[in-house]
């Protein structure tokens, strides 16, 4: 069964795991392996992986007490930062789940748009949530040209039950 709950810090390390595996093996049909290494070059852990986590709103999905999934939002920012979930558990439910959850926060928060930067493979998800391109992007990283997109999410085209 799974379980959406608040981020924890001992969460740090699992977490580090579900983003390296989700960039290194679950977009492996949207990015080469150049431009997954590139995105993710080494497993993010330590101290600065801890702040980044503990200074935003987190939400962490968990199934058989493993951590499956995390999302996270900058509040003072607008930014949902972070979406990834294990390649075994994409597709089942778990990033709506967890969506469902972080979009109550941000609501109660009293924000009233958002923005984030996805993926190929992310796109398709926060638009069926209600988001809108705004427009295409391309950034080098370590010698790599990567593509992904910037979207927006006003309170009118929110989504109020995740699909």
């Amino acid at each position: 069964m799974l379980e959406v709950r608040s981020y924890r810090p001992e969460d740090a390390g699992p977490l580090g795991q579900v983003f390296f595996r989700a960039v290194r093996e679950g977009a492996r049909n949207h990015y080469s392996e150049a431009e997954r290494a590139a995105w993710c070059q080494r497993l993010p852990e330590g101290p600065k992986w801890k702040e980044r986590l503990a200074s935003q709103e987190v939400v962490v999905a968990v199934r058989d007490g493993q951590q499956v999934g995390f999302m996270t939002v900058a509040l003072d920012k607008n930014y949902l930062d972070l979406a990834y979930v294990l390649p075994e558990e994409m597709g089942q439910g778990v990033a709506a789940a967890m969506y469902a959850m972080l979009i109550g926060r941000v609501k109660a928060a009293g924000l009233t748009w958002l923005y984030v930067d996805a993926s190929h493979f992310a796109r398709p998800f926060f638009e069926k949530q209600g988001w809108q391109v705004v427009r295409p992007q391309a950034f080098e990283r370590d010698g790599q040209t990567l593509h992904n997109f910037r979207m927006e999410l006003h309170s009118q085209d929110r989504q109020e039950t995740a699909a």
